[in-house]
C-alpha cells in the first residue's frame, strides 16, 4: 500500500465513551498505569508524578480534565506525550489503535465547539460508526498550568 504525502498517523484512545487521538509524533510512549506519587500543593489537574527515563513525568488524568468518572481498569494507560518544552503523562481509559488518515479528511471543529474545548481540538475524523476527536497535546495545558509544572520532572 502506498501512502500519500497528505497522510498522518494518529494514536486513538478512549476517554469515557468518546474516542480521541493524538498525532503519533506527539506520543513518545504508552505505559501501563502506575499509581503516581502525589505532590503536595499540586494543581487539581495533576495526579502526581511517575518515574520515566531517569526522571519523572507529571501525570494529568484526562478523564478528570474532561469531568468524567475516572475508575481504574485493566485497560487504563498512561500516554507520555511531548507538549513542546516538556513531557507529560496523560491517563486515558484505553489506547485503541494507530490509524493512518488522509489529512484532507480531517474536519475543523464546528462553530458549536468554542472556548476552552476548541483550544484542545485539532480536528475531527469521521468514519463509519466512529467519530474521533483529534486533540492537540500542546494545548491540553494552559501556559499557566505548564508554568506550574516547570521544575517537575526533567530528563
Amino acid at each position: 500500500m502506498t501512502t500519500g504525502d497528505d497522510d498522518i498517523q494518529l494514536v486513538s484512545f478512549r476517554v469515557g465513551p468518546q474516542e480521541f487521538a493524538f498525532d503519533i509524533l506527539q506520543v513518545e510512549r504508552i505505559l501501563r498505569h502506575a499509581t503516581p506519587a502525589p505532590l503536595p500543593k499540586a494543581p487539581e489537574f495533576l495526579e502526581g508524578v511517575v518515574p520515566y527515563e531517569g526522571g519523572v513525568v507529571p501525570v494529568v488524568d484526562l478523564r478528570k480534565r474532561f469531568e468524567l468518572d475516572a475508575p481504574l481498569r485493566e485497560e487504563t494507560r498512561l500516554m507520555v506525550v511531548d507538549v513542546g518544552d516538556q513531557r507529560i503523562g496523560v491517563l486515558v481509559d484505553e489506547v485503541r489503535e494507530v490509524l493512518r488518515v488522509d489529512s484532507t479528511t480531517i474536519s475543523a471543529p464546528g462553530p458549536m465547539v468554542s472556548g476552552l474545548a476548541a483550544a484542545y481540538i485539532a480536528g475531527i475524523v469521521t468514519r463509519p460508526e466512529r467519530t474521533i476527536i483529534i486533540l492537540n497535546a500542546r494545548k491540553l495545558l494552559s501556559a499557566t498550568e505548564r508554568m506550574a509544572l516547570t521544575g517537575i520532572g526533567g530528563a
